[in-house]
């Protein structure tokens, strides 16, 4: 981590601060069973704010699969969120390609959603628009050299997975391989 090669995602539920001068992204924990309520999320926010420098994104509460629920669930953080210093993102979800994007609200576009929404045509126009309004694409849930190939063509400039939680003497040599081959800046990841 410390050489730039990967980064660090922290999220409440781990009880992990960001490590010194280690790039990194802000989960809210909606994904699994980690999140901390509207208030517990902001204040973890609060509490990590000196390290915001060095943060990639900082994702807005979500709703797996639901666009439309996510989107009425973010928008109060969004601003709360640039506020305490941090790269505001929009986890989006299925459907969104059918609402209104809040483009101006936040500066990563978060592809989150259900497996089959995220690698479809849809995820992929919204991955160009934010590209094309300036914005910064990630991509969640990448652990196969085949998915991390493929946010690369939708043009991400970074990802994030589990893969070195299951087998990191293995999977640690694997994933450097992949960043070392990356077309990512190094300094993205």
């Amino acid at each position: 981590m410390r050489t730039g090669e990967i980064g660090q995602i922290c999220t409440p539920a781990e009880g992990r601060a960001p490590l010194d001068g280690v790039l990194w992204g802000a989960d809210n924990g909606c994904f699994g069973k980690g999140y901390p309520g509207p208030a517990g999320w902001r204040a973890w926010l609060s509490r990590h704010a000196v390290h915001a420098e060095r943060c990639l994104w900082a994702t807005a509460p979500d709703v797996l699969g639901d666009a439309a629920a996510t989107l009425d669930r973010s928008r109060p953080h969004l601003p709360a969120i640039c506020a305490l210093g941090y790269p505001a993102a929009l986890v989006a979800q299925d459907g969104l390609e059918h609402l209104t994007v809040p483009w101006a609200d936040f500066d990563v576009l978060f592809l989150g959603g259900t497996t089959a929404w995220k690698l479809g045509p849809a995820a992929a126009r919204l991955a160009a628009e934010a590209l094309g309004r300036s914005k910064r694409v990630h991509m969640g849930r990448v652990n196969s050299q085949r998915r991390w190939t493929y946010a690369e063509h939708l043009g991400c400039h970074t990802v994030d997975g589990t893969l070195l939680a299951f087998g990191p003497d293995t999977n640690l040599p694997r994933l450097l391989s992949w960043t070392r081959q990356s077309t990512l800046s190094r300094a993205d990841r």
